[in-house]
C-alpha cells in the first residue's frame, strides 16, 4: 500500500510541476530548466516500473513537490498553479474517454520521442516542444474545459514559450494519467488536501 501512496502522491507532484512550469514560462517567459526536461521526458517513457522512474527519479520532481506543500498549505500565490492542476485533472478525465485520440497521441508521441537523439539537448527539446505543442493543439486543447492560461503578453505571443506551454500541459496530462489510475481524483484534491499534504510529508518530504 505504500508504495502505491508514494506513487500516486509522485504522480500528483507531477501535474502541480506541469502546472508550476506553465505558470512561470506565461509569467516571466522563463521556466526551471530541470524540471520542464523531467516533464517532457515523462512524455516518453509511457511503460515504466514506477512512477520515478517516468520523471527520471523522485529528485526530478522537487520542484512538483515544493509546490505541492506551498498549495496545500495555502500559499496564494500559487492561484493559477492550482487552477491548472485542478484543469488538467478534469480534461484528463475527458481525454481518458476518447481511445482514439489516445491512441493518436500516444502514437505521435512515439515518434517524437525518437526523433533527434544525436541532437543538441536543448535544440532536441525545443524542436520535440513545437511538434508537441502542435499535437497537443490538434487533439486535447480541441476537448473541454480548455485550460485558460494567464499571463504577460509579449510571453503569451512568443513561439518558444507557448509551444512548451501547450507541452507542459500535454504532460500535466500524463500525469494526471497516471494518477488517476492510481486511485487519485479531482475531487480529493479539493476536499482532501489534509491527507495529501500527510502524503506528501510521509513519502516524498525528508
Amino acid at each position: 500500500m505504500s508504495r502505491q501512496l508514494k506513487n500516486k502522491t509522485l504522480a500528483l507532484a507531477g501535474v502541480f510541476q506541469a502546472s508550476e512550469l506553465v505558470r512561470q514560462a506565461a509569467c516571466h517567459g522563463t521556466w526551471s530548466g530541470y524540471a520542464a526536461t523531467s516533464s517532457l521526458n515523462s512524455l516518453f517513457k509511457l511503460e515504466s516500473d514506477s512512477v520515478a522512474d517516468v520523471y527520471g527519479g523522485v529528485e526530478r520532481v522537487r520542484l512538483g513537490v515544493e509546490t505541492m506543500m506551498a498549495v496545500l498549505q495555502g500559499d496564494n500565490q500559487y492561484a493559477d498553479t492550482l487552477r491548472y492542476a485542478v484543469g488538467l485533472l478534469q480534461l484528463q478525465r475527458r481525454f481518458s474517454r476518447s481511445g482514439k485520440v489516445q491512441d493518436d497521441v500516444g502514437d505521435a508521441l512515439l515518434v517524437i520521442g525518437s526523433e533527434g537523439q544525436d541532437d543538441v539537448q536543448h535544440e532536441r527539446e525545443d524542436r520535440q516542444a513545437h511538434e508537441i505543442a502542435i499535437l497537443y493543439r490538434d487533439t486535447i486543447s480541441q476537448m473541454s474545459p480548455r485550460i485558460m492560461v494567464s499571463g504577460k503578453p509579449q510571453y503569451l505571443q512568443n513561439e518558444r514559450t507557448t509551444d512548451w506551454i501547450r507541452t507542459l500541459l500535454m504532460a500535466g496530462i500524463r500525469s494526471a494519467t497516471m494518477w488517476n489510475q492510481l486511485g487519485g481524483g479531482r475531487f480529493e484534491l479539493m476536499f482532501g488536501r489534509k491527507k495529501i499534504l500527510r502524503d506528501v510529508e510521509k513519502y516524498l518530504v525528508g
